[in-house]
């Protein structure tokens, strides 16, 4: 993730896709596509943990595809 902490940023602030954890539903799984990364194509995940006062980032990794789980927001819908 060296190097990402921008778009790790940038995901937080205009996400593609936000998803509620199937194993936590204190977590959100926040996606950002990027189309060009130093693997190929990927998005970044930020795991957000969400608390009724407090909110904070938990780890950061990238993917292929965005987990299964309950959408709470899409861009674009």
């Amino acid at each position: 993730m060296v190097g990402l902490e921008e778009d790790v940023c940038g995901a937080i602030r205009d996400p593609d896709l936000i998803v509620v954890s199937r194993a936590d539903p204190e977590v959100r799984l926040v996606y950002r596509f990027l189309p060009m990364t130093r693997v190929g194509p990927k998005f970044v995940v930020v795991v957000v943990k969400v608390k009724p006062d407090d909110a904070f980032v938990v780890t950061a990794y990238l993917t292929e595809k965005p987990m299964a789980g309950r959408e709470l927001w899409k861009k674009g819908q």
